[in-house]
């Protein structure tokens, strides 16, 4: 077999071994199945969970003079239904106390009206974001949405308010999400 080869190779010359071994390396594809790439397109939108992304969010809020804040927001794929609001916030007042609020509406339109401020925290319990001598701080904050259905789909925005007079030092863009 190996002496066909060599044979085959010296009269066709490499060139054409090589187009032909890659043919032959290629999977067929029969009817009934699809090519990768169609089926990996077919399983995301089959995923078998309860509703579309996004479940997660990167959440960007500015204030004046370059103050700035990011949430990382994540629900894991669990039961309990737990958002992650990871927070991190700098160029603010340093060694100062501040809340992270949300408002959610269910009309969604991408245009967050709701002004029915909740403030964030470790579940149901308010926590504060303490900066630093720099004006920075961060806090690991939760919530849990398990009384609320999986694919319920909302607008949200954020804000930062000092703790003390209760001004508004943050603003996030409006956002949509899912509950997984």
């Amino acid at each position: 077999m190996q002496l066909k080869i060599v044979k085959l190779a010296t009269r066709l010359g490499f060139p054409l071994l090589f187009i032909f071994g890659l043919v032959s390396c290629q999977k067929s594809i029969s009817g009934n199945e699809m090519p990768l790439q169609a089926t990996r397109s077919t399983e995301t939108a089959n995923a078998g969970t309860p509703a579309s992304p996004p479940f997660n969010l990167e959440v960007i809020l500015r204030g004046d003079n370059g103050a700035f804040g990011h949430v990382k927001f994540r629900q894991d794929n669990d039961a309990e239904k737990i958002v992650t609001l990871d927070t991190w916030v700098r160029d603010l007042a340093p060694n100062h106390e501040y809340k992270l609020q949300r408002a959610v509406d269910t009309n969604i339109d991408d245009n967050c009206t709701s002004t029915a401020w909740l403030t964030l925290g470790e579940g149901s319990t308010p926590q504060s974001i303490y900066t630093d001598a720099t004006g920075t701080g961060r806090a690991g904050l939760w919530r849990d949405l398990s009384a609320v259905s999986s694919g319920s789909t909302f607008d949200i925005h954020f804000r930062v308010i000092d703790a003390a007079t209760s001004a508004v030092v943050l603003t996030s863009d409006c956002y949509q999400f899912v509950v997984r």
